[in-house]
């Protein structure tokens, strides 16, 4: 269901474009790792993902499932809560390898949060926490790099300036950019595995920011 409300919501807050390499649409069974810039971007990556016939379980912050029906929503399908900083935290990445063992596609964000600037501007993925890697590694599934840009035109900023921009932005209709890169698989050691996912996740991003026209250098 939340595949289907990105797919529509999304093209009326601005035009999504899709990119992918070669074999891109056979992400069945894989960690998906995206680019985290904007609270609007998992909707942007869902929405691209679905052209692609994948709708896959999203790790996302703990605090999400405490919404009033968003929270039944995710629960009821079977989205997974990431309780961070606590005894619970360890747990995601287990229902996270249980989902990929029934063959679902795994959504997460190797960067772990948002980052903390209020302009609108593109910049490469942040370091990556450990768990693309520890659930790689464990698992054995491939990683599939996404790249998104354009998400913080939709939603960026504080608190207010997000709600304007929410609100404003299927008058804007700003330019956003997905590419989904080519399936790999990480070597066997998390330090090498956890660098490789960021260096696949960057290679995307630069080439979603460039179809935008924006400076992907960094």
């Amino acid at each position: 269901m939340l595949s289907r409300i990105a797919a529509a919501v999304v093209p009326a807050c601005g035009h999504l474009t899709v990119t992918a390499d070669a074999g891109a649409h056979d992400a069945t069974g894989s960690i998906v790792v995206a680019n985290h810039t904007s609270l609007a971007d998992p909707a942007v990556v869902v929405a691209a993902l679905r052209r692609y016939g994948i709708d896959p379980v999203i790790l996302a912050t703990g605090g999400l499932w405490r919404v009033p029906l968003l929270g039944s929503a995710l629960r009821r399908e079977g989205h997974i809560p990431v309780h961070r900083g606590t005894s619970r935290a360890a747990e995601a990445l287990d229902l996270a390898a249980a989902a990929l063992a029934a063959g679902r596609s795994v959504l997460l964000y190797g960067e772990g949060g948002l980052p903390g600037r209020r302009d609108v501007r593109e910049s490469a993925p942040g370091p990556f926490r450990s768990g693309v890697a520890r659930l790689a590694v464990a698992t054995g599934a491939p990683v599939v790099p996404v790249g998104q840009a354009g998400a913080r035109r939709l939603c960026s900023g504080g608190g207010v300036k997000q709600l304007a921009g929410a609100l404003t932005a299927p008058l804007r209709r700003p330019d956003l950019h997905v590419h989904i890169g080519r399936p790999l698989h990480l070597p066997a050691r998390v330090p090498e595995a956890t660098d490789r996912a960021r260096q696949a996740v960057t290679v995307a991003w630069r080439t979603a920011a460039r179809a935008l026209g924006e400076p992907a250098a960094h």
